[in-house]
């Protein structure tokens, strides 16, 4: 199994390499890529060090699967290039989420819809991977009519260059690029990505958009706000959901604890809910504050949890190539 990182050298990256080992991915020969600046550099895997390749000489090597996270335009233009070599690519970009042509898998909820054709795979947005993976079992429970989310994400999610800001902003030295237009230290931006015209956000649609396509279910009416705080290492969302059915909040406990992927974390009387550091390196989907919403009937409050550059990213690629060599797809 010859298994490709393309962006080897990111945060994302990084993350995918310890997934992988951690995971005991079955590889045979692993093929780190980055940007040109990079290549002939050295990459540590598994106790042992592989030298950075070229698109064009790792494309060459033939890889079975290649796990990019290299930026939407890479992904755009090489992903193709990897898949008409016959190599199956799961990519973490948003190129080809909402690409009509191209499956958005999140393993829990749809990985049944892979099928061997498939050679370009979407990763979901981070924040959207997280909220699915428990929006999922309540849906086919008590159907759901209505989603609420605000997030509250970390400078992670951003890269490199916000966790610099926010480490030079708290010891008061301002000496890279800013990643944000504002301090992000001691505040929060309510403002992900590109404004759109319709007033929400790029990252807000995304989660809009992504919900409906990873659950097969266009009547689902989602809205989103979502927010960059000063947190490293695992994005927070308040989700309050309407159902056509009502339910019993201990069964909605019950139900989401035995769900894949999913750890409950509820107890108010000894102050037990889950917060980003509990998610921090972790591969779960942590869920807290399960409560009615008592201003209208059906509706459920929960608060969810998760490490946006594992669950949100590396390990939820690692899951769907680890569909893929179960199910003999690659």
């Amino acid at each position: 199994m010859k298994v490709a990182v393309v962006g080897a050298t990111g945060l994302v990256g990084t993350q995918m390499l310890t997934v992988l080992k951690e995971r005991n991915f079955p590889i045979t020969e692993l093929i780190p890529v980055a940007s040109e600046k990079s290549v002939g550099k050295e990459v540590e895997y598994n106790g042992k060090k592989y030298k950075i390749v070229s698109a064009a000489t790792a494309i060459s090597m033939k890889p079975d699967i290649a796990v990019f996270s290299a930026g939407g335009s890479t992904s755009l233009e090489l992903a193709p290039i990897f898949a008409a070599a016959g190599t199956t690519v799961i990519d973490n970009s948003s190129a080809w989420r909402m690409d009509p042509t191209k499956k958005l898998i999140v393993p829990e909820v749809n990985a049944h819809e892979l099928t061997k054709d498939d050679k370009i795979i979407a990763n979901p947005n981070c924040s959207t991977i997280q909220m699915v993976v428990v929006l999922e079992p309540l849906h086919k429970k008590y159907k759901i009519k209505r989603v609420v989310v605000s997030t509250y994400q970390s400078v992670t999610g951003t890269g490199k260059k916000a966790v610099d800001q926010l480490f030079d902003e708290r010891k008061g030295e301002m000496n890279g690029e800013k990643a944000y237009p504002y301090q992000i230290d001691l505040n929060l931006l309510p403002h992900i990505d590109v404004f759109q015209e319709n007033g929400y956000t790029k990252e807000e649609m995304k989660m809009i958009l992504e919900t409906n396509k990873i659950m097969s279910d266009d009547t689902i009416k989602v809205t989103a706000t979502t927010v960059r705080v000063p947190v490293i290492g695992g994005h927070s969302e308040s989700v309050n959901i309407e159902f056509e059915n009502d339910f019993d909040v201990n069964e909605v406990k019950e139900l989401l604890s035995k769900s894949p992927g999913i750890i409950v974390k509820d107890n108010p009387a000894k102050l037990e809910y889950p917060t980003p550091l509990d998610a921090h390196n972790k591969d779960e989907v942590f869920v807290g504050r399960i409560r009615r919403d008592e201003s209208q009937p059906k509706t459920l409050n929960l608060w969810i949890v998760a490490d946006n550059l594992r669950k949100g990213a590396a390990t939820n690629a690692v899951q769907i190539a680890e569909y893929l060599v179960s199910k003999k797809l690659v």
